[in-house]
């Protein structure tokens, strides 16, 4: 039986850089897949992620019959990594607390690390880095058995772990190019907690889809209509 190729699942709340996300992991040959967050069940059990990434997103947390994490996420007992409204949710389903910030941050900040965490391998622990806010809310109260692991001025709670559970939230955006060093963080998650290996290539991609494509056709006859941007290697490589 031939190997499932190791994935990361993106589980989107509706940020505009949940696209983003899933390019960043996948730039680290690690494939990256987004599934909205209210995906059928079946379908996250069927993909059997490495790890979980939970992006951002535009609604609070303090207000009712917002999106939350699905329960089959902790029950897959893979590592969970949790950005902006994503650790709002890890905190507030865990028995933390999340309030409404009085002004709304948006815009570069400096994160203080409180402790040492394999999420910031290779940074001194006290040092400060460079990161992207974009948020109303911010985790107020941890949740219980979650440790402080970074900070900001108006964010005292900007990065939290699990003592116990590879769980792992960031108030900041990793994902995006103002965090300088963000993609230093995003191999940390990947690579030394997920365990993934760098082994996915778009090109593997295309051509598994082709080899579908042609089982399923067989020798009928097929219209292919095609975006532009297109390339034209993969045209050839269809047509043939």
């Amino acid at each position: 039986m031939e190997k499932q190729i190791d994935t990361i699942l993106v589980v989107d709340f509706g940020s505009q850089y949940t696209q983003l996300i899933a390019r960043r992991i996948r730039e680290l040959n690690v494939f990256s897949v987004i599934f909205p967050w209210d995906i059928n069940v079946e379908k996250i059990k069927s993909l059997k992620p490495k790890g979980v990434i939970l992006s951002g997103g535009p609604e609070s947390v303090t207000d009712s019959n917002t999106p939350r994490i699905p329960e089959i996420i902790f029950k897959l007992d893979v590592p969970v990594l949790g950005i902006c409204y994503g650790m709002q949710t890890l905190a507030e389903q865990f028995g933390g607390q999340v309030s409404s910030s009085k002004n709304k941050e948006f815009g570069h900040a400096q994160v203080l690390l409180e402790k040492p965490s394999l999420l910031f391998d290779g940074f001194s622990s006290g040092s400060s880095i460079d990161v992207w806010m974009s948020h109303g809310d911010h985790v107020s109260t941890l949740p219980d058995k979650f440790n402080l692991i970074a900070s900001t001025k108006s964010a005292p709670i900007a990065a939290m772990e699990h003592a116990q559970k590879a769980l792992y939230a960031l108030q900041f955006h990793p994902e995006v190019t103002h965090t300088k060093q963000g993609n230093t963080v995003l191999e940390n998650f990947t690579f030394k907690i997920c365990k993934c290996e760098a082994q996915w290539r778009m090109q593997n991609l295309i051509e598994q889809r082709i080899n579908e494509i042609k089982e399923k056709v067989g020798d009928q006859t097929v219209l292919l209509g095609l975006s532009g941007g297109v390339d034209s290697s993969v045209t050839a490589m269809l047509l043939d």
